[in-house]
């Protein structure tokens, strides 16, 4: 017997009890146990925010917190701790966000080259969804998130999510607020890799520095 027929045969006898789909369904429906835990554990809406920026940080994300009028000052400030001359903007993002501060505006444009992108010091956006259990924030292509590859290519990212409207707990949470048609982005800390020696890169697929603003 081959490993292939020994294979198959462990694959029969594993599928032996399954009950037999009905002509209208498929057969993973009756075959797959579909009662997902939707969270880990009881938490506060407090300490599911608390736990998100436990995560964020530790994928090595460095978190903020604010009210909605402290906002335009934070923001301000991070861009000014990093001398920088120019921020690209999506088209929906909120102009109250960059209200206190002067430097240059880049509107997300789709004529935009890569080395544009790479000239401009970083990006504001707001979010579509947090995620405590993972530290993951997602961008849906919104027009307050822009373009997917505005996110991609600076090397500085600002993120902005509204505390407790955009946190959820859980994975499963999360995707009942996503639109599966829309450009996903799903980001857990600043973008690195490491090499078979676990020496840790970043700035290779993405921002070397994320920043995330957690506003109340």
């Amino acid at each position: 017997m081959s490993s292939r027929e020994r294979i198959l045969g462990r694959v029969r006898r594993a599928l032996a009890d399954v009950p037999a789909a009905r002509p209208d369904d498929p057969p993973y429906e009756q075959a797959i146990e579909r009662a997902y835990v939707r969270e880990h554990g009881e938490r506060s809406v407090e300490q599911t925010v608390d736990l998100l920026a436990e995560n964020l940080a530790e994928y090595r994300a460095i978190v903020h917190r604010c009210t909605a009028g402290e906002l335009a000052d934070v923001i301000a400030g991070l861009l000014a701790d990093r001398k920088a001359s120019s921020v690209l903007v999506p088209p929906g993002l909120d102009e109250t966000w960059l209200a206190g501060t002067d430097v240059t505006r880049f509107p997300d444009r789709a004529d935009s080259t890569p080395h544009d992108l790479d000239g401009v010091a970083g990006v504001v956006t707001a979010c579509a969804v947090a995620i405590a259990e993972t530290g993951t924030l997602v961008l849906d292509g919104s027009p307050d998130q822009g373009r997917r590859r505005i996110t991609l290519v600076p090397d500085h990212h600002i993120c902005v999510v509204r505390v407790p409207d955009q946190v959820v707990s859980s994975v499963p949470q999360a995707l009942e607020r996503l639109d599966p048609a829309r450009p996903l982005t799903w980001i857990s800390g600043p973008s690195a890799t490491s090499d078979i020696e676990l020496d840790r890169v970043e700035g290779v697929h993405g921002p070397r520095t994320l920043e995330v603003i957690l506003v109340t």
